[in-house]
């Protein structure tokens, strides 16, 4: 597969990935919507006030992932859908001795064709550690020591 489709079909299953979240997300939220309107129905008491509290919580908790996920969609938005052969940056494929990344949003690994790769955000631990390499850099992460064969 060429390096531009290859880059296009990553982008493709990152967005794919991120949808689905969002939408088990909203549903989450829709549902505890529902019962918020069935517990008001209810009989009032301490375990009515109970049942509204723990809803109220999930609702915050849903809440914080739509956020998130919100925010992973306007970092997908600007990953560099160009092929680059530059220092590593946000949208880079980049391959090393052991792992080919995509530098994009926390998704983990995608598999495409044969091949696999690992879809990691700048602010991970590799990330931070390839951001601004170039190609024949090598890091160390954990007991290994990664060489960059290519980027782009």
């Amino acid at each position: 597969m060429k390096k531009q489709a290859l880059k296009e079909a990553l982008l493709k299953q990152c967005t794919s990935q991120l949808a689905v979240r969002r939408a088990t997300v909203d549903k989450t939220l829709a549902d505890i919507a529902v019962s918020l309107k069935e517990e008001t129905k209810s009989s009032a008491g301490d375990k009515h006030e109970t049942g509204r509290a723990m809803l109220q919580l999930e609702r915050e908790n849903a809440g914080k992932q739509l956020a998130e996920i919100e925010k992973l969609e306007v970092i997908l938005d600007r990953v560099s859908k160009k092929i680059s052969s530059g220092p590593v940056h946000l949208g880079s494929v980049v391959m090393t001795s052991q792992h080919t990344y995509f530098i994009s949003i926390p998704v983990g690994e995608i598999k495409i064709e044969k091949d696999v790769f690992y879809a990691i955000g700048i602010q991970s631990p590799i990330g931070q550690l390839l951001l601004g390499k170039q190609e024949g850099d090598e890091v160390r992460f954990r007991e290994s020591v990664l060489t960059i064969h290519t980027i782009y």
